[in-house]
This record gives structure tokens, C-alpha cells and sequence, in this order.
């Protein structure tokens, strides 16, 4: 079994959920990103809105302000930088700063110049699943069966992006985990990885700090490390990750 890609996360934000004010700061998150690369991660993804549970949405030019310079810094190191954003602005701006991949956690779906956008490039897509908005979308969440819709709702992006001339080749698919899921519903998603697998693309999984008892997500590892392993072993190609080193030292010892 290939050994899974490790991508690093770098939130240019001053409230995310596990780290927000550490990287808040342009140099500080350049640091962090190269750090994260000596450790083993192969992407780093540069965020600048938090879509953190209850989180409210940032404008366009604070996103921009927070990330261009990250990203521009980062890519000239060759490193390959992925943009987490859900606008086509900051999208645009990021891959001309020399992003290499669209992490949207809305799929393409929640700005209307999103899906030109990315297909007009050449950049790697991550496709991921949300219910609602960060604001609200753990109020509430109700599934019939939280595998079959995610995997029917990731399905129908993969068929948008086809359609807006999308090489299949350049897509990925998360099954968002914590975003308007229950924690029954994230095991349930991890568990049953292999059923999105069945949609033939890398699959991203980002549970990093999202489980465990300890109040403060950074003390979180060892459910990190726990159920990161699984979703490995039941088929995830990538993982999004604040820890890169000790994943990397987890994963090591699988057959």
C-alpha cells in the first residue's frame, strides 16, 4: 500500500479552531510552512478564513491579505502550496502567486465564479463535503445515512466539475470531517472510507485535533495519530494534518 501524502496545514488566521494567532502573521506562517515541509508534508495548505465551527465569514480582501504573501513565499521555495478558500477571488489571486491546488470546503458550489475559475487552471482540486455554512452546520446535522448522501453529494460535484471541463485527473475528494457531522457520523465516514473510494479519486481526510476528550484540540494527538492511521488503512490518500512529524513517525511502522 503507497504510503499516504502528508499535507501540512498553515491557517493565516486569528481564531482557527486548534491554532488560531500562531501563524497569524505572514513570517510566522512562513516558518510554520517550511517547517512542516522538513518534517515530511509534500503540500501545504495556506488558509486564511477559519471555517471552524460558529466561525463567521471574512471579507475578500482580509482573506487576500492574509494568504498572498504566504503563498507567494512558500511557492518561490517550490514548495507545492495549496490555497484553502471558498472564493474565486482569493482562488485567482492564489494560483497567480503560485498555488498548486483549490482546497474549497463548499466544492466549487458556494461562489458562482468558483467552478470557472478552477477550470480555466491547471491546479489539483479538493472536493469536500459541508452541510450549511461553519456559522451553523454542527447545529443541527441529520442523516439518513451519512455515507451513502456524502458519497452521493461528492458524486454530483465530481459530475459538475466533468461538465465545466474538469480532467478527472485533477480532482480529490473529503468526505469533512466535523462539518456538520456528529462525532457518530465521523466514525461512521472514516470506518466506511472505502465506499468513497468507490468514486475512483484520491480521497483527503482532515481529522487532525477534530476528536478526543481533551478540551483543548492541541492536546488531541494521540486521537489524531489514532484515527488518522485508520482512515490510511481504510483507503485515504492524503492527509490533512497539523502534526506533520509525528504522523509521519506513526504511519512509518504500517505494513
Amino acid at each position: 500500500m503507497a504510503a499516504p501524502v502528508l499535507m501540512g496545514i498553515v491557517n493565516v488566521t486569528p481564531d482557527s479552531f486548534s491554532d488560531g494567532g500562531e501563524t497569524a502573521g505572514a513570517e510566522a506562517a512562513v516558518a510554520r510552512g517550511l517547517e512542516l515541509v522538513a518534517q515530511g508534508a509534500a503540500i501545504i495548505d495556506v488558509g486564511g478564513e477559519s471555517t471552524r465551527p460558529g466561525a463567521g465569514p471574512v471579507a475578500v480582501e482580509e482573506e487576500l491579505r492574509r494568504v498572498t504573501p504566504v503563498i507567494d513565499a512558500l511557492a518561490a521555495e517550490g514548495i507545492c502550496v495549496s490555497v484553502d478558500t471558498r472564493h474565486a477571488r482569493v482562488m485567482e489571486t492564489a494560483l497567480a502567486a503560485g498555488a498548486r491546488v483549490i482546497n474549497d470546503v463548499t466544492a466549487l458550489s458556494g461562489d458562482g465564479r468558483a467552478m470557472p475559475v478552477a477550470a480555466a487552471s491547471d491546479a489539483g482540486i479538493v472536493l469536500m463535503h459541508m452541510t450549511g455554512e461553519p456559522g451553523t452546520m454542527n447545529v443541527r446535522p441529520v442523516y439518513g445515512d451519512v455515507v451513502a448522501e456524502v458519497r452521493d453529494y461528492l458524486s454530483g460535484r465530481i459530475e459538475a466539475c466533468l461538465a465545466a471541463g474538469i480532467s478527472e485527473k485533477r480532482l480529490a475528494i473529503d468526505p469533512g470531517i466535523g462539518f456538520g457531522k456528529h462525532m457518530p457520523d465521523n466514525f461512521r465516514l472514516i470506518e466506511k472510507l472505502d465506499v468513497l473510494c468507490e468514486l475512483g479519486l484520491p480521497v483527503l481526510v482532515g481529522v487532525s485535533r477534530k476528536i478526543g476528550k481533551a478540551p483543548d484540540p492541541r492536546d488531541r494527538l494521540a486521537e489524531s495519530l489514532h484515527w488518522g492511521r485508520m482512515a490510511v488503512d481504510n483507503g485515504a490518500a492524503i492527509l490533512r494534518v497539523h502534526d506533520v512529524a509525528e504522523t509521519a513517525e506513526a504511519l512509518s511502522g504500517r505494513a
